[in-house]
């Protein structure tokens, strides 16, 4: 499976079966994970066989059910923190679908007191990625219209629109989706965060998914 067949498949699940993460699997997403860390200066976490974190009410009224695997998405408090942890964060989400896992974006439904992940001064825990062999595989989510995410003069090139279509099928919160891409020129692209909650995370999750839909080649971030 490579990662656009990953974006296709890949949906939010949050209930998730009596099954270890560990092996290969294992081995191949904590490699990649520091990898991402290495690359971002990040500091995301895989937590596993820790039932605790979602263990409260708040994991009991998102309808999270048997989640002992997550990833801790954490960074030095900065401006850009957010859009880095949905960025990064989605490069592991994708790259664990590929080794068959499921997952599901939390910010709010877990306990942050509970999550046993380590920071180190001045850093923050931005919210955790569930994770694990789901009891099933999700639904898709409803998307907004293509042409209401993008801005361009004249006919878009192909490229572009099949970056949108990426991003449109990204996670973002309460699947609102509050984004837009401009482009400018022949190859220009602006991406923004619209008014909404955790709307910076969300702008770095569909800054991913647009540039594999979109071919990093073809595009220069505005």
């Amino acid at each position: 499976m490579d990662l656009k067949e990953a974006m296709l498949v890949r949906h939010s699940v949050r209930s998730f079966l009596d099954k270890r993460i560990e092996g290969e699997e294992k081995e191949k997403l904590e490699a990649f994970i520091r990898s991402c860390n290495s690359e971002s200066g990040l500091h995301m976490q895989l937590i596993t066989e820790e039932p605790e974190a979602f263990s409260s009410l708040l994991a009991h009224y998102g309808s999270f059910r048997n989640v002992r695997n997550y990833i801790a998405v954490a960074g030095r408090d900065t401006p850009d923190l957010d859009e880095k942890c949905g960025y990064f964060g989605e490069k592991a989400v994708l790259y664990a679908t590929t080794l068959g896992l499921d997952t599901c974006w939390v910010a709010l439904s877990f306990s942050r007191k509970k999550t046993r992940c380590s920071l180190e001064e001045g850093e923050k825990l931005a919210l955790v990625i569930a994770i694990g062999y789901g009891a099933d595989k999700g639904k898709m989510h409803k998307s907004k219209s293509l042409d209401s995410v993008i801005r361009c003069e004249g006919n878009p090139p192909l490229w572009f629109t099949k970056g949108a279509k990426a991003a449109l099928l990204a996670p973002t919160a309460m699947n609102q989706q509050k984004f837009r891409f401009t482009l400018s020129g022949d190859d220009m692209v602006k991406a923004e965060a619209l008014f909404g909650p955790y709307s910076a995370i969300d702008l770095g999750i569909v800054k991913y998914h647009f540039e594999i839909g979109a071919g990093r080649e073809n595009f220069h971030w505005a």
